[in-house]
């Protein structure tokens, strides 16, 4: 159902079934119907959004509701953008076509921090005024969701409402309230907002004042009225099995990233890597049972057709049932020609048994994640794995028939050193050295080994989010100095742009002072920042400068381990304590077992959820 407008520039740009909508699958309500009419944006193009697990969740529960339809909005990729400009088209819909300004709720899914730019483009693109406090009465609710929203103080003057955690049944009670103030007469922007902030799980970032020390640290977070909770609890799903799951997919008519069917195992993790956010925000791990996943995935192929499930989580093979699952899974895939795919796998629990049953594990690559170059510095980041596991799994990989080998690692970690440096050139040495010692007859023809490394970004919420980033120039020096380690000829090396790293670390990192200069970059044309081909570090480093944003402030100066950080205002169950404790244990070099093998009291289990680790 396409705005007529839209259908004129389409013959002009690339991809257009990105913006023709009526997908099979697609829901399609009478807007005369319902009472809360919600656009579901995601901030990159229809390739990445569509491919989202968390959006086609979000889409099959919100649109469930008689009273509620849930529409899709996709950022338009440059061309269209400018043709949009150019004949003053408003961002609109997939579904119906309509602009955004005809929506009671516009949410974003805020994945990455590069994209919040490409957000506020978006709002910028459908008229809507990109601060809340420039919005009246007749503008839609502006949502902010995602795990970026875990620090939302960079784009908290943005937003109207941001949804803490999991979204499955906070966003329903908030159009519930929406719809019961509408229809008792009492509703007022304001009015909403304030009521809203009662529900577990929903921060309303202009219901706090929010104070600074002299020396630019933050003083306090101070709620502007005695209802308003001091801080904001994250939301979660307690019972995976009773979580709902789509049982249709909306089929894209063009290809997407991931064109098969997402089966996501379990929401957490066990382990407790110090980098990962994502390994600490997600607590409590909440597994689902072999027999709700199963039916989930036929349910999902019958209505789809797909010939490849996915299955996903933070570490799909510490899932309690794995076995089980994947053995109950191929009585039927095996026949019906399914083949199963999984996308990350630990170096410490990769089998044999495990290559002969999934297909993404017996193509000619597989990845690993070691992170670390050496024992001391992966025992500094609580990786827990050796690299005698290491050996064992590539050695399992290359007689299994694998004849590349990717290793993940990372620079500018805590403590790191040079020698640490010098020893991701050994390791991947090493692991070519472990092909060739493989009798010729029984390895796969033709080695290569390519060692990616990312730039280390101190992440809120995790043990290292007190620590400092590399500067610019560390960082620098240290992807040459590995670069010029490796004298292997079948090792590749790779590594991520420090520039980006840097600016992901002060968006991640950041409070309310970085709004305007976010702003600034926006009305200067900024949008993809996420794309290399649209990043722009002397656009961001220039924004900074003319909006007083001393980016070292929120990189290389770290922050004092009693200091107020910008994120105290959730609290996402794992508690600062244990996290000051983990940040000690970095120091002195010791580990921490996995939720498996001992409770370490994170604090999670406050939130409660049907888990089998949390004591």
């Amino acid at each position: 159902m396409q705005n007529k407008n839209v259908s004129s520039v389409l013959k002009s740009v690339q991809k257009p079934g990105r913006y023709i909508g009526g997908e099979y699958n697609s829901v399609i309500k009478d807007k005369a119907s319902v009472k809360c009419r919600f656009a579901f944006c995601f901030p990159d193009t229809y390739e990445i959004g569509m491919s989202n697990l968390g959006v086609r969740i979000l889409y099959d529960v919100i649109n469930k509701d008689k009273d509620v339809w849930c529409e899709r909005v996709y950022a338009p990729w440059t061309d269209m953008k400018e043709k949009m400009e150019e004949y003053s088209i408003p961002l609109t819909a997939v579904e119906s076509g309509d602009p955004l300004t005809d929506f009671d709720m516009v949410a974003f899914s805020l994945q990455y921090e590069l994209c919040y730019t490409t957000a506020l483009a978006m709002l910028k693109l459908a008229g809507i005024p990109l601060y809340s406090k420039d919005r009246g009465e007749e503008c839609p609710i502006i949502v902010g969701g995602g795990p970026c929203v875990y620090n939302a103080e960079p784009v908290a003057d943005f937003f109207d409402l941001i949804n803490v955690g999991e979204g499955e049944e906070v966003l329903l009670e908030i159009c519930h309230l929406y719809n019961e103030m509408r229809d008792n007469g009492s509703y007022t922007r304001e009015g909403f907002l304030r009521e809203a902030s009662h529900i577990e799980g929903v921060y309303i970032p202009s219901l706090y004042e929010v104070s600074y020390n002299e020396d630019g640290t933050l003083r306090e977070y101070q709620p502007r009225y005695p209802d308003v909770p001091k801080t904001v609890k994250k939301r979660i799903v307690r019972d995976m099995d009773k979580a709902p799951y789509p049982e249709k997919l909306v089929m894209p008519y063009i290809e997407t990233v991931h064109d098969r069917i997402v089966l996501e195992v379990y929401r957490g993790c066990i382990r407790g890597c110090r980098f990962c956010q994502a390994g600490m925000v997600y607590r409590p791990v909440r597994e689902k049972s072999p027999e709700t996943l199963c039916k989930q995935a036929k349910c999902l192929f019958d209505n789809t057709g797909y010939d490849e499930i996915s299955l996903i989580s933070l570490s799909i093979s510490d899932y309690s049932e794995l076995p089980k699952l994947t053995d109950d899974l191929l009585e039927w895939t095996d026949d019906a020609h399914v083949s199963l795919s999984l996308p990350s796998l630990r170096i410490d629990s990769f089998s044999e048994e495990l290559m002969r049953k999934v297909s993404s594990v017996r193509t000619g690559g597989i990845t690993f994640a070691p992170e670390a170059g050496t024992q001391r510095l992966r025992d500094v980041i609580n990786k827990n794995v050796t690299e005698e596991d290491l050996m064992r799994s590539v050695g399992i990989a290359f007689r299994g028939g694998k004849s590349n080998v990717k290793l993940y690692f990372m620079n500018g970690l805590p403590t790191e050193t040079l020698e640490d440096i010098e020893g991701i050139a050994e390791l991947a040495k090493r692991v070519v050295g472990a092909y060739f010692k493989i009798p010729k007859p029984e390895r796969p023809h033709g080695i290569g080994v390519t060692i990616s490394v990312s730039c280390f970004v101190p992440k809120p919420f995790t043990p290292f989010q007190w620590e400092r980033q590399n500067s610019f120039e560390e960082l620098i020096e240290k992807q040459k100095h590995l670069k010029n380690s490796i004298t292997d000829k079948h090792v590749r090396y790779t590594y991520h742009d420090a520039r980006v790293s840097r600016i992901e670390a002060i968006l991640a990192r950041g409070d309310r002072r970085l709004a305007p200069a976010i702003a600034l970059a926006v009305e200067e044309g900024a949008i993809f920042d996420a794309w290399d081909e649209y990043f722009d570090y002397d656009r961001w480093i220039n924004v900074f400068e003319r909006c007083g944003v001393d980016p070292d402030f929120y990189t290389t100066r770290g922050f004092g381990i009693d200091e107020v950080l910008p994120w105290d205002i959730i609290d996402v169950g794992v508690t600062k304590s244990f996290l000051k404790r983990e940040r000690e244990k970095a120091y002195a070099e010791k580990t921490t077992p996995s939720c498996a093998e001992h409770c370490s009291g994170c604090g999670a289990n406050k939130l409660g959820g049907k888990t089998r680790w949390c004591k």
